[in-house]
């Protein structure tokens, strides 16, 4: 750093404190009320002094009451503002004027210098910073020593004057010294409370996700255990049923083979339900082989014809967490069982890849098929708002386009690291 740009540093007060609001917002507004209310009261106590005739002459009330209205003006408009923080101007402008002022009043009326016990803090809590409280503390000690200096006499007298400035200068650097590390502590204080907040409210998010994921996977052991296995034993009596019906039941036969169809029905629907709350696929197989093994089952469920095009993936791979994956194959199943119950579709192309670098990169998958499409504005789906709201979890996003007629296609991206 320059000559000059250390003497700029030492002269204009910092732009904003290190680490960020001194004290609770509370707390430094009752200390910058108490200095409105302190400094108002010297300041007024300093006027009636002069205008009683006590510290000063009557002919120079005038320049006297001119110099304190000076001080006023300068606290109302620049160094009360400045004691908020973030006006370092006003602030240099409020110590220009106290130094200027302090140098009149040290000459013309030296008995107002008890107002030094005012000025000392200001110049404190105005800077805020350690090496410029202490060129303007010395600066204003020099200034209100000028006058009392001339007009004493020799010997004791400007031995006196001396030594009334230096104690005055020693005691004002140490309140300034410790106001100054008291507000860096506080300063410190708060920067570590809002990194505390900041951490408990990650730890918080992922508490949620987690307690998410646990909950998902409770409700697939739960619905595997009970309503899989009681719909799985339907379909077995019903079968049963109908193996030992006499011949001619017709009309019983078409009840049971009924009540065999909607439970083998109600089982998909669980058994659906089971693979798209837990995350078995994805526990020793990476994204893109349980993709694979989905396709293919999917393929020998339906007959349709499937394919997975993966070209668009890349060399980088997917490079995601275990929950965007999640997202990403739970986005797959959800379209894939869209495609069984609603597209009377004749094939379907799932497609995985990555776009873009750095922040911005994202991994997609695309569900594609030639089925009847809809209108996603007004069938919105159940199943897609909750795959949108996973998605969301991670900051990612679910697109759907769709016609009547012209096939639907799913994208759900996740971003990438």
């Amino acid at each position: 750093m320059s000559l000059r740009h250390r003497l700029a540093a030492a002269v204009v007060p910092p732009a904003e404190d290190d680490g960020g609001e001194p004290l609770s917002a509370r707390g430094w507004r009752a200390t910058v009320v108490g200095m409105h209310v302190i400094s108002a009261a010297l300041w007024a106590l300093a006027v009636v002094s002069v205008l009683s005739a006590e510290v000063v002459d009557v002919g120079e009330r005038g320049p006297v009451l001119a110099v304190l209205g000076a001080l006023a003006l300068s606290y109302a408009f620049a160094g009360g503002p400045a004691l908020d923080g973030g006006h370092r101007w006003r602030a240099l402008v409020h110590l220009v004027v106290v130094v200027v002022s302090f140098g009149l009043i040290g000459a013309l009326a030296p008995g107002l210098l008890f107002l030094l016990f005012l000025a000392y803090p200001q110049v404190w809590f105005v800077v805020q910073g350690t090496r410029t409280g202490v060129f303007w503390t010395v600066l204003l000690a020099i200034a209100s020593a000028v006058g009392p200096l001339t007009d004493a006499g020799a010997g004791e007298s400007t031995l006196e004057v001396l030594r009334e400035s230096i104690i005055s200068l020693v005691f004002s650097l140490a309140l300034g010294l410790w106001i100054s590390h008291v507000l860096r502590q506080s300063a410190e204080r708060a920067s570590l409370i809002a990194e505390l907040e900041r951490t408990r409210a990650e730890l918080a998010g992922l508490h949620h996700a987690q307690g998410m994921v646990a909950e998902r996977e409770r409700l697939a052991r739960e619905v595997h255990d009970t309503l899989a296995q009681g719909y799985t034993s339907i379909v077995v009596l019903a079968q049963t049923a109908a193996a030992a019906l006499p011949p001619g039941s017709a009309g019983s036969a078409e009840r049971l083979a009924l009540i065999e169809e909607v439970a083998r029905e109600n089982l998909a629907e669980a058994r659906a339900m089971v693979a798209a709350f837990s995350s078995v696929a994805l526990d020793s197989a990476t994204l893109v082989e349980a993709l694979e093994r989905l396709v293919d089952r999917f393929g020998r469920e339906t007959g349709l014809t499937t394919r997975l095009d993966t070209a668009a993936l890349g060399d980088g791979g997917t490079e995601l967490s275990r929950s965007e994956e999640i997202v990403l194959l739970r986005g797959a199943q959800e379209a894939l069982a869209n495609v069984r119950r609603h597209a009377a579709a004749t094939a379907v192309v799932l497609r995985i890849g990555r776009v873009g670098t750095g922040e911005s990169a994202q991994v997609s998958v695309h569900v594609e098929d030639d089925g009847v499409g809809f209108d996603p504005a007004s069938a919105p789906g159940v199943g897609l708002a909750g795959l949108r709201d996973r998605a969301e979890e991670v900051g990612g996003a679910v697109d759907v386009v769709s016609a009547p007629g012209e096939g639907t296609r799913v994208t759900v991206r996740v971003p990438a690291r």
